[in-house]
Order: C-alpha cells, then structure tokens, then sequence
C-alpha cells in the first residue's frame, strides 16, 4: 500500500471514528460469506456498523482520540454505533450468538475486546455497562432515597397514632350507642 493510499485511508478513518467512545473489536476466524452476510446483517439492525480494519490503523486512529487499544493479531473486524455501550454488547452478543447456535461446531467470530466510553472490558462486561437514563436513575435514586426515608419515619407514628385515636372514637361511639337504643 502506497503512502497516499494509507494516508487516504487513515483520513477516512479518523472521519468516521471522530467521536466514537464505545465499539468491539473482533477476530474473524473461520468467517465465510454467508456468516458474514449473517454478522452484519443482524448487527445493522440493531443499527451497528462494522468494518474490516487494519490492526495498524485501529491503534493509531485511537490513540489519536486519546484510547490505547491492543487489536492483538490477526485481522479485526470493529463494531461501533447502536443507542448505548450497552446495545452495543448486547447486539454483538446476540449476532455471535445466531453464528453459533451449536457449542460444538467451531467459531466462525473470536471476541478480541470491548471498550466503552474509553475502558478496556469484556464483551459480556459491555453488554452490562447501565445506559446513560439507567445511570442518571440511579443517581436521582440515591438522592431521593434519605428524603423518602425521613418522610415514612415523620409520617409513621403519626399516622399509628391516628390509627389508635380513631379505634378509641369507634370504641366510645359504639358503647354510647348501646345504652341510648336501650333506653
């Protein structure tokens, strides 16, 4: 590959992944067309994206982007895109999956890595991270917790005293009543 060749390629490269925090790297190993048609096939519609890539490239476009990531050998094929860190493991799972229905036959697709946000971590790991609404949930969550805490402790012995005040009324309306209707 001729210098401007490589150039022409790295500058596609960095266009498409300016940006991009969250994507999987794979090793295709035994990938013939019709496991590939399948691969990307059922990643594009959980609107995944993938590319063949040199291992050369991947490494130098991130580090660029401020990531260190280690592509290993062999050639790498890299998933990116879906709503969240999340759907995109859980994409990327679900289409080795559908390649491997049988745990006996070989792999076609060999998992490398997967990063989110920057962090080195499993596949199993990615399709694990909390989405950004699941995150803030937990947030407001935590905050709200102490709060809705402190209101049940106010309001429950108040409320068991009322409970009480309202049994002795009943009990005091009940035995006025009887000796008025025998009268």
């Amino acid at each position: 590959m001729s210098k401007k060749i490589k150039e022409l390629e790295l500058n596609s490269l960095r266009k498409t992944f300016q940006g991009v925090r969250d994507f999987v790297l794979l090793e295709p190993l035994k990938l013939d067309s019709a496991a590939d048609y399948t691969l990307r096939k059922s990643l594009r519609e959980k609107k995944v994206r993938v590319k063949m890539v040199k291992n050369s490239f991947v490494r130098k476009v991130f580090s660029e982007n401020g990531m260190k990531v280690e592509t290993g050998s062999g050639p790498t094929l890299l998933c990116w895109g879906g709503d969240s860190a999340k759907a995109l493991g859980t994409a990327v799972e679900a289409a080795l999956k559908l390649l491997r229905p049988d745990p006996k036959v070989p792999e076609k697709v060999k998992e490398k890595t997967g990063i989110a946000d920057g962090e080195i971590m499993t596949l199993a790991q990615l399709a694990k991270v909390p989405t950004k609404q699941e995150a803030i949930g937990e947030v407001v969550a935590a905050i709200l917790a102490p709060g809705a805490d402190l209101a049940a402790a106010l309001a429950g012995p108040g409320s068991q005293l009322a409970g009480i005040l309202k049994a002795i009324e009943e009990k005091q309306g009940e035995g006025a009543a009887a000796p008025a209707a025998a009268g």
